[in-house]
């Protein structure tokens, strides 16, 4: 039965009877049914539909954020605070504090110390140091002989060589033990900043042009010009360097200072390895050997080899030896002359040896002919030698030698030189050379006052009882280390961290300038770890 269509109606009409009206509501209730179902299958679908799409959608959005890159790391830059402007320190002595200094009493010296901060070193980290330290050989209390067995100063233990104390808490260890302070640290720290600051581009210690490197006011004086004094002071003031630890490889703040002097060196050799006299070629051939000792550069094996070669090339022989392989003398200013030989000459370059030898440079015989030259000499100058007392008798050492005549020659002041050599060459506490030469250096040139201080003999006479060791160090060291922090120049522009220099005879060899003022005083605050302490020590046994 088909329904009617509501449209056919007007709004006046009506159905005819009221079986039509009932089937035209059931026809509405069941439209309105389909209609209601209808919908929720729509809503239920759109809901289903509207979550797969919304699932896949996170599942791209989610793997387009993995494939995504981090996110990049904002970096804040953090402005270093000014530093506040810091007044000259006063390097003057403040208070006594007790250190101590091994010996053979074990008595504590008492010494002063400075309130001030040392500088940190930049390479105090003993693991960057190189392993090229020294020849494990060289070492201490081993009889010095030819190369081979070589009784080498410092030697520091192990791999560490000649040299490991130079550095890191091997230095810092040594300040403590052998009487150094705050005030010395600082007053080297301080020193070698003003060699930086003096320095020449092309790496040389110019002692008369030296004050223009300078940008700090008043200006320091020119020095004197005289014969290689360029390549001595650049070989001196690179020796400071090396003496603190500060190279020309290992990474520190002194590093491109150090490599241009060494460039400098390296440049002003002469084809047959001199550096011009031979007091010049003891102390260039020295800073090279050393350089390349404590960094193993191949660039220097050549340059100081050929510098080893020079001064066994220029070594004299004795006219009156047996052996002329080991009958040699030492050194005059040029070629070999048995009739002169310069004690300060001869001085320089035996250290050379010395460092040569712990590089693993060839030294010839070299070693063996200085100990033959420190022996004859020694005992020309002191006829009688054999009765002297170990404990009370001097002895002294001349300025020159006559290999002809067998006679000391000049003043015979320089026992400064002769206790060093003693000490390259093998001597040790209780020997009677060695014993008597520092007794005369504690007799006769311990300086009461700055005005006293001989700047040569000093630096000589600071490395040589610094290895005598026990009660004389002590003593030593009580004076004269703090007349050199005392006397070191402060907050005057260019002169801060320099030493003054004297033209006079109280200042015999420092004429030259104040560089050389300068580094005889920065070599001799250094003295605590530039070499291990060995001739205080009893001899090893054994071969």
């Amino acid at each position: 039965m088909s329904t009617a269509d509501p449209s056919q109606f007007s709004d006046d009409q009506e159905p005819e009877d009221d079986q039509d009206l009932e089937d035209q509501e059931d026809g509405e209730q069941a439209d309105e049914r389909r209609q209601s179902v209808g919908w929720v299958g729509w809503l239920i679908s759109g809901g289903v539909h509207a979550a797969l799409i919304l699932i896949m959608a996170a599942i791209v959005v989610g793997a387009q954020i993995i494939q995504q890159d981090p996110p990049a790391v904002r970096v804040a830059v953090i402005e270093t605070p000014p530093k506040k402007e810091e007044k000259p320190k006063d390097r003057a002595l403040q208070e006594t504090v007790e250190v101590n200094i091994v010996s053979e009493t074990e008595t504590p010296n008492p010494v002063t110390a400075l309130e001030m901060p040392v500088e940190k070193l930049e390479s105090e980290d003993e693991s960057d140091a190189k392993d090229a330290k020294g020849r494990e050989e060289a070492v201490a209390n081993s009889e010095m002989g030819g190369q081979g067995a070589f009784m080498a100063i410092g030697a520091g233990g192990g791999s560490s060589g000649m040299f490991g104390k130079r550095t890191g808490g091997g230095r810092k260890r040594a300040v403590g033990l052998y009487g150094g302070s705050k005030g010395s640290e600082s007053a080297v720290e301080a020193g070698l900043r003003w060699l930086k600051r003096h320095q020449s581009p092309n790496g040389v210690w110019d002692p008369v042009g030296y004050p223009g490197n300078c940008e700090d006011n008043p200006k320091c004086e020119p020095g004197k010009d005289v014969s290689g004094a360029k390549n001595a002071m650049t070989g001196y003031a690179v020796l400071c360097f090396l003496g603190a630890g500060y190279d020309h490889k290992t990474p520190n703040k002194y590093r491109d200072t150090v490599k241009r002097g060494v460039e400098y060196l390296v440049a002003s050799q002469a084809a047959d390895g001199g550096f011009g006299r031979n007091y010049e070629n003891g102390i260039c051939t020295m800073a090279l050997a050393e350089a390349f000792a404590m960094t193993g550069d191949p660039d220097l094996k050549d340059p100081a080899q050929r510098g080893m070669d020079k001064i066994c090339a220029t070594q004299a022989n004795d006219p009156k030896g047996k052996d002329p392989a080991y009958d040699k003398l030492g050194w005059d200013y040029g070629a070999p002359n048995p009739g002169r030989n310069d004690s300060s000459v001869s001085g320089w370059n035996v250290m050379a040896l010395k460092s040569g030898l712990a590089a693993g440079l060839d030294v010839k015989g070299g070693i063996d002919g200085s100990k033959h030259w420190l022996e004859v000499v020694w005992k020309a100058t002191n006829p009688g030698w054999e009765t002297l007392d170990v404990y009370k008798g001097e002895s002294k050492f001349p300025y020159t030698y006559d290999g002809n005549a067998g006679t000391a020659g000049g003043h015979t002041n320089l026992a400064c030189v002769g206790m060093v050599a003693c000490v390259f060459l093998g001597h040790h506490s209780g020997d009677v050379m060695l014993e008597t030469l520092a007794n005369f250096v504690m007799s006769k040139q311990t300086p009461a006052a700055w005005a006293n201080v001989n700047l040569y003999y000093t630096y000589y006479n600071t490395l040589g009882v610094f290895q005598v060791g026990g009660e004389k160090w002590k003593t030593w060291n009580g004076v004269v280390r703090d007349l050199f922090v005392n006397n070191q120049r402060k907050g005057e522009g260019c002169f801060d961290g320099s030493w003054n220099w004297d033209d006079s005879g109280k200042f015999h060899g420092i004429e030259i300038g104040r560089i050389i003022s300068t580094v005889y005083s920065i070599l001799s605050l250094e003295v605590y770890y530039r070499y291990d302490q060995v001739a205080g020590k009893p001899a090893k046994k054994g071969p």
